[in-house]
């Protein structure tokens, strides 16, 4: 067959493959369209999902007759001046949106610019009419029916309308968060579904709450870190707020909505302290700098970015997420279970990060590599190290509760609840503690703290361990061999399929090692090359720490128990273990009071 040119209309059908590839992808185009034109209100109609109607309507800077006929044509536009694609400042800039739409199904474009007629031009699957004359006060108006009508084999891999308007409501949550200066309405089928208004002074708590509702901005702390010309602002999801996929995560760079997996992957080592590897954080962050240092033209849909430094943004990413989490403190369980105790009685709470002073906030800030040493007394010191060891079965008799303690966020220990829970006395409530998972979180922080130092300590074993594993797990962890000795793990090779554990972790002896190793084993293998070193270090760090803290099951010591207290208040992150769930919870009086019907 003899090479030829292919026809415009395929061509533009070809190049709308790329563009749009669902009405998610056309919305999204055409409502960043109304942006750049300075829309201060834009409204958008689907019926379908999508499928049969799009309709944008905006009152932007609209267009005249003659930029209507060319905004239609291919590679024209407005927004580029130059032919720096390095330093692009609008949503769009090639100049592809209208005439990729207007290919794959019947579209018309009504437009007025100030002081100039309204005119309207149509285009049917790519050939095109007008301009003609139309009315219309002001901005723009794109209506767009039976998209891929012409393209059956595109069509029959839509979603179902359910899902193709999730997708676009998701569009614009994702295009209202990131300008919270111009209002947005989402209709669906006569619907509505999002009603964002404009905000004169740009609130972006306020905004959170107006698009994605109350309990997100409720639940987030608010993040704000700079780092050579590079600038991340947004909030950040509390730990205990969690969700079960990536679908609540907001990101977006100099105000462009992107889902790049750099972001992804450094919110992901933010939140691997205090979040389960199967949960998901709410997060809406902005990364703000310049456009030389950012290629926006990496995707067709630009969903994706390149920075010249990745590393850089990465870094600022993942420290201001663990230095904002690091000074968050436990709040009271009384505001979350106020209300839900007031609506039935016998609710439980979950411990949760709050913006609040921390335990430790007459101390300097911890960063994350490093903090002070908790300043305990002897006595203290001497009964918290007993939980690093084996201890006699000691009756759980009531602890003796002085004034000092009850006056400590988390008051005096009081009994200890089938050898797993210890209840506490505060000055105004009462607060239970889950003993494995605080020490957990305390024996993790203890093992960072060492790392930062000199290397966990370690003990060698009277008679070395030999695990089986699967040959490239053995592989894998002997490759990792001088990572896991500075966390005080000393493995050699013992053959196909099998290594000989020598040395263990001193806090760890009673673990079950066979256990641990094969654990580790699971660990590295979720991790890919590209994790750094100190990412790959606390991530096996937190695995050892389960296997060396108090078991739920051991009976205390009052003495412990009230040490265990008071190294949780010194403690970065101790409202969660390193798995996410919470340490402890928190009753007030009032709390305990509407339980009994008393108020």
């Amino acid at each position: 067959m003899a090479v030829r040119r292919l026809p415009d209309t395929l061509v533009d059908r070809i190049a709308a493959g790329e563009v749009v590839e669902r009405p998610a992808s056309a919305v999204k185009e055409l409502v960043e369209n109304s942006i750049d034109a300075g829309a201060n209100r834009i409204d958008i109609a689907i019926g379908d999902g999508g499928k049969s109607l799009i309709r944008i309507i905006d009152d932007g800077s609209g267009m005249g007759a003659g930029d209507l006929e060319l905004a239609v044509e291919r590679h024209a536009t407005s927004k580029l001046g130059s032919d720096d694609l390095l330093n692009i400042e609008t949503l769009g800039f090639r100049g592809e949106a209208l005439p990729s739409i207007g290919s794959v199904s019947r579209m018309s474009v009504t437009s007025r610019a100030y002081g100039d007629d309204a005119h309207v031009i149509d285009l049917d699957n790519g050939r095109k009419t007008g301009p003609k004359p139309a009315a219309l006060t002001r901005g723009t108006v794109v209506e767009v029916r039976d998209l891929f009508a012409s393209v059956p084999a595109r069509l029959k891999f839509l979603k179902s309308t359910t899902a193709e308007t999730q997708a676009v409501a998701d569009v614009v949550r994702r295009l209202a968060l990131a300008h919270p200066e111009t209002g947005f309405v989402l209709s669906s089928d006569g619907r509505t579904l999002i009603d964002a208004p404009p905000q004169k002074m740009p609130d972006l708590a306020a905004r959170v709450g107006s698009v994605l509702g109350a309990e997100y901005a409720d639940n987030s702390i608010a993040i704000d870190a700079e780092r050579e010309g590079v600038r991340l602002t947004g909030l950040a999801g509390l730990p205990t707020f969690h969700r079960g996929s990536a679908r609540w995560q907001f990101l977006f760079v100099n105000g462009r909505p992107v889902r790049d997996r750099q972001l992804i992957s450094a919110i992901r080592a933010g939140y691997q302290d205090v979040m389960a590897r199967d949960r998901f954080p709410f997060v809406c962050l902005f990364v703000s700098l310049s456009p030389r240092e950012v290629d926006v033209n990496v995707h067709p849909a630009k969903a994706e970015v390149r920075f010249r430094d990745p590393g850089l943004v990465r870094g600022l990413v993942v420290s201001a997420l663990r230095r904002a989490f690091a000074g968050a403190a436990p709040q009271t369980a009384s505001e979350e279970l106020g209300e839900r105790i007031a609506a039935m009685a016998g609710a439980a709470g979950q411990g949760a990060f709050a913006p609040q002073p921390a335990f430790n906030a007459g101390m300097a800030e911890p960063s994350y590599s490093y903090r002070p040493e908790p300043v305990l007394s002897p006595e203290r010191r001497a009964a918290l190290a007993g939980l690093f060891a084996p201890s006699a079965d000691a009756r759980a008799d009531s602890a003796p509760a002085s004034p000092e303690d009850m006056s400590l966020p988390l008051g005096a220990a009081r009994a200890q609840l089938h050898e797993t829970y210890i209840v506490a006395q505060t000055e105004d409530g009462v607060v239970i503690v889950d003993q494995h998972a605080a020490h957990e979180r305390l024996v993790y922080e203890r093992m960072k703290d060492s790392l930062a130092r000199d290397g966990v300590a370690r003990q060698a074993l009277l008679v070395p361990e030999v695990v089986d594993l699967d040959p490239s797990d053995a592989e894998r962890l002997l490759a990792r061999a001088d990572e896991l000795e500075r966390l005080g793990l000393v493995v050699e090779d013992f053959g196909p399929g099998s290594v000989c554990v020598r040395e263990v972790p001193a806090m760890l002896t009673k673990g079950n090692v066979s256990d641990l190793i094969r654990d580790i084993a699971d660990d590295l293998a979720e991790m890919d090359a590209s994790t750094r070193l100190e990412e790959r270090l606390n991530h096996v760090a937190a695995t050892m720490a389960c296997y060396g803290s108090v078991r739920a099951g051991r009976r205390l010591r009052p003495e412990e128990m009230n040490a265990l207290l008071r190294e949780i208040e010194a403690t970065p992150n101790a409202s969660q273990c390193n798995h996410g769930r919470p340490t402890f919870v928190r009753l007030s009086l009032a709390d305990l009071e509407k339980l009994f019907g008393r108020r």
